[in-house]
């Protein structure tokens, strides 16, 4: 079992931090309000620090778990930050979703340190990471991702290293457009379905079965059909993953003009008040126009 610190409690952080306690790990946590990690504390034991410097200190690995490029950047550069904690040897293992520049500035900065850096943003939502089951994608070099491996395995269904530094942030990017797109499909189909007068859970149980079957399809149709849509991986965050998409796409000459066109329509879903809604939503939008 090994000395753990996890940077940041939010959704998605707070249950994998809990999987990291129940597999036995000596377990610290920090949060930017202080009362979501006592909350923790209160539920899974382990210790709230004070700062990310605190946590990280005499931790093996430092896990984070935050919001955006700034947020990654403050919890992990200053004097109070997780690299001024941590030992040479150790290895930090960063959760969120950020652009590829980012990653690459950070683990330089960790290189002159001696410390391993492991960028492994995840994909499966609020639900893979309270069941464990999260997909996550990883860049660096094989000797850090290696001795992650093990530990990242507490909350994943599957762990892979697909390149050096960025790589993961890369593959990240991919899953967002495939996401982008589909969830648009999906929302056009069930509008579709809906004017033509067709029963929509009928519909899914045959369609869901052949080649337009998805997980989208068989886990957000029915809380589309009911306009649910006060849970899950919220439009802002979305529209933030889609900006970084786009961004890196004019780096790299990729042509994506149907992930442009979804991130205007979750802008009109933001403008609708669903900023906090999650992605499915955009079947709310079509409803709307009608």
């Amino acid at each position: 079992m090994a000395k753990l610190a996890f940077l940041g409690l939010g959704v998605m952080g707070f249950p994998m931090a809990g999987h990291l306690a129940a597999k036995g790990h000596d377990v610290a946590v920090y949060n930017r309000t202080a009362a979501k990690a006592a909350s923790w504390v209160e539920k899974h034991g382990g210790r709230a620090a004070a700062t990310p410097a605190e946590a990280a200190r005499g931790a093996e690995f430092v896990m984070a778990c935050v919001g955006n490029d700034d947020d990654l950047r403050s919890v992990c550069l200053g004097p109070d930050s997780a690299f001024a904690g941590m030992e040479k040897g150790s290895v930090f293992v960063d959760h969120t979703t950020v652009s590829a520049a980012v990653t690459r500035e950070l683990a330089a900065a960790a290189a002159k340190d001696g410390i391993g850096y492991v960028d492994a943003p995840v994909s499966g939502g609020q639900a893979g990471a309270e069941n464990g089951v999260l997909s996550v994608m990883c860049g660096g070099d094989q000797a850090s991702y290696d001795r992650a491996e093990p530990v990242i395995a507490a909350y994943s269904r599957i762990c892979r290293r697909l390149g050096d530094t960025g790589a993961g942030q890369l593959a990240k990017m991919v899953n967002q457009i495939c996401i982008a797109g589909l969830v648009q499909g999906l929302s056009e189909g069930l509008h579709f379905a809906e004017k033509a007068g067709l029963d929509i859970e009928e519909l899914v149980e045959v369609i869901s079965q052949g080649a337009a079957g998805s997980w989208q399809m068989v886990n957000r149709h029915k809380t589309m059909k009911d306009g649910k849509f006060d849970y899950g991986f919220a439009v802002d965050w979305m529209r933030k993953d889609l900006g970084i998409c786009l961004a890196t796409a004019e780096e790299n000459g990729a042509s994506l003009p149907v992930t442009a066109l979804v991130d205007q329509f979750y802008k009109d879903v933001q403008k609708m008040g669903g900023g906090r809604w999650d992605t499915s939503s955009l079947f709310a939008r079509l409803r709307k126009l009608g």
